[in-house]
């Protein structure tokens, strides 16, 4: 197979990337190498003989356009996703997240037969009450500029679908985790400040309850998804998740604790604007394809805490002027209140 994966210097793409190449399918990386991306990320495979990679951006319609027209299947990891820059600065992720899609589309309604496969995510549904989850036919209530960019260029997904009759897959995740993540996001933000011996900055109450995954398992689940697309027209919607939900606070305290390091190192801080409470996924149809997840989140934050201990030279370099300026504008008022 001929893979087309955007984004794949990021976190979740770099993973992918690596596992298609492990498969046989040889793999072109778009990848515009903003701050989130770290070509280190694909080292080990940067000269295997069927991969290339491609610097370039996902709203560059020539590029895009001549790139999806030599694959079979283009996965789309390309996208700005943290919800706190998201609220620092909503109209990059609307260029990325919304333009950028539909960029794709255009280039797959043109060629016609290359099929799409699409990473959203489980905050489109918004807050969820206790006991519920969201089907994948769930209505949209996305309530952050991050989770809105997602729900809008799904939106154009349903519509080319329509409009086109273009077959696309879309794979709804849960909070993804693991090594090689970018430390502005939660996990390892809060193992690399508690390494460290500095304050972690826990929202409000901490009690917002969130869904976890494991890199390698989110990887696995690709790998089904991938193995049966449908190529019937529509908005084929697919659920990836495990099913373990806890507190932000519980999460925190367990990498303390693995990490070394005091619980006292956990500052409450002013919470972010529009904090969703509780996110869950009913990912049922996954789970009929075979697929379930291998690792719990206990031995997957250890696992992952053991890794940013082991690999201070992979991510140290992240942070540069321009996370703790970020920082800074995020979490330094914050941090003086607290």
């Amino acid at each position: 197979m001929r893979v087309l994966v955007t984004g794949g210097c990021g976190f979740i793409g770099s993973h992918v990337v690596r596992a298609l190449l492990a498969e046989g399918h040889t793999v072109t990386n778009l990848d515009a190498l903003t701050y989130a991306a770290n070509p280190a990320n694909l080292a080990t495979v940067a000269s295997h003989a069927h991969y290339r990679f491609v610097h370039g951006d996902i709203c560059d319609v020539p590029l895009v356009r001549d790139l999806v027209a030599e694959a079979d299947t283009v996965l789309n990891f390309a996208a700005e996703t943290h919800v706190d820059r998201s609220l620092l600065d909503p109209g990059v992720f609307v260029r990325t997240d919304v333009e950028g899609v539909v960029t794709l589309l255009e280039a797959v309604r043109t060629t016609r037969d290359v099929m799409l496969v699409h990473m959203s995510t489980d905050e489109v549904f918004g807050s969820l009450p206790a006991g519920m989850e969201a089907a994948e036919e769930a209505p949209f209530a996305p309530t952050s500029p991050y989770s809105a960019s997602k729900a809008a260029a799904e939106l154009q997904i349903r519509a080319y679908a329509e409009t086109y009759h273009l077959p696309v897959t879309v794979m709804r995740s849960c909070n993804v985790y693991g090594p090689n993540q970018h430390i502005e996001k939660f996990i390892p933000l809060f193992i690399t400040r508690a390494l460290a011996g500095a304050p972690l900055p826990l929202y409000g109450d901490g009690l917002q309850e969130r869904e976890w995954i494991y890199v390698d398992d989110l990887v696995a689940a690709v790998r089904v998804v991938l193995a049966g697309l449908p190529r019937a027209p529509g908005v084929h919607a697919i659920h990836i998740g495990t099913g373990e939900r806890l507190p932000n606070r519980a999460v925190a305290e367990t990498i303390c604790r693995l990490a070394g390091g005091n619980e006292s190192l956990i500052q409450r801080v002013g919470d972010r604007p529009g904090h969703d409470r509780r996110y869950a996924l009913d990912s049922g149809r996954l789970r009929a394809r075979g697929w379930t997840p291998a690792v719990a989140i206990k031995e997957g934050l250890a696992l992952t805490v053991r890794w940013y201990a082991e690999n201070a030279a992979a991510w140290e370099p992240a942070q540069g002027a321009e996370f703790r300026e970020y920082f800074q504008r995020q979490y330094g008022e914050r941090l003086g209140a607290g």
